[in-house]
């Protein structure tokens, strides 16, 4: 039987407020068994771009990373954000490992290409998200080597290209290839954790939680625009988790991680 292991991914949200991420940090030390935290921090890099005068573009929620961008959210991610969870868990007697893909090589992705877009005229114009990153693999082994050690790993939305370049990461898309990396050798959890009870029918409504998603559901719930915006990639992510061999697959308020609150999504 495949020992039980936990990733959790929290969003920036939560993250960049005090009491939120005391909250997260606790529910998280209470988990039991072999577990891994996957963080953002949008929010808190958009905060110090602009105090630096470094201008943050956007594109269907994607950031738009160039190279003086670059420089901060490898600072923010991989220095400030990182390192403060990894000390806030040393101090709940978790210990924890600050992790970029680079260390280790344990995230290698590719320099996403330009990406067309329709304009309003119906023509095409081309989105060059300059230094974001594509993952290719997630070195399952490496990660257990840690995992196995006794140490928890905190992994910040950073990848490389193997030929010395940072790449901005999208931290869902990083939480869901780990999970799917390791699910051949653990029995796999991954909990996307953020500001919400789950998946809401009405987003003003917490009442409104939607308990199960299945591929069917989600292709419907978009064509109804139940389902929009950033949380279209993230049930995305989620449902190629599931199909990949996770186990289980749940998102939900960072206060209620311990798998038995939220949506579900199946396959």
């Amino acid at each position: 039987m495949k020992e039980k292991l936990t990733i959790v991914k929290v969003g920036g949200a939560v993250v960049e407020d005090e009491e939120s991420l005391a909250t997260l940090l606790s529910h998280f030390s209470a988990i039991e068994g072999h577990k891994v935290l996957v963080h953002g921090g949008g929010r808190r890099a958009t905060k110090i771009a602009s105090a630096l005068g470094i201008e943050s573009k956007m594109v269907n929620g994607r950031r738009i990373t160039d190279a003086d961008m670059l420089q901060v959210v490898t600072m923010v991610y991989g220095g400030l954000v990182n390192k403060n969870i990894v000390a806030r868990l040393q101090a709940a007697g978790i210990n924890a490992l600050g992790l970029t893909g680079a260390d280790m090589n344990v995230i290698h992705s590719h320099k996403r290409p330009p990406v067309a877009q329709q304009t309003e005229d119906d023509g095409q114009k081309y989105i060059d998200f300059g230094f974001v990153g594509d993952v290719d693999h997630v070195d399952g082994k490496m990660l257990k080597s840690v995992i196995d050690n006794g140490i928890t790993p905190v992994m910040a939305p950073l990848t490389h290209d193997g030929k010395g370049h940072i790449l901005n990461t999208n931290a869902d898309t990083i939480a869901a290839e780990t999970a799917k990396a390791l699910a051949s050798i653990y029995d796999v959890t991954l909990i996307y954790s953020f500001e919400k009870a789950g998946v809401l029918a009405d987003p003003d409504d917490d009442s409104s939680l939607i308990p199960t998603i299945t591929r069917d559901d989600f292709t419907h719930y978009v064509a109804d625009g139940t389902i929009s915006g950033g949380m279209i990639p993230k049930i995305e992510n989620a449902l190629q988790a599931v199909e990949a061999g996770v186990a289980r697959v749940i998102i939900t308020l960072a206060t209620a991680i311990d798998g038995k609150h939220g949506t579900v999504i199946q396959s």
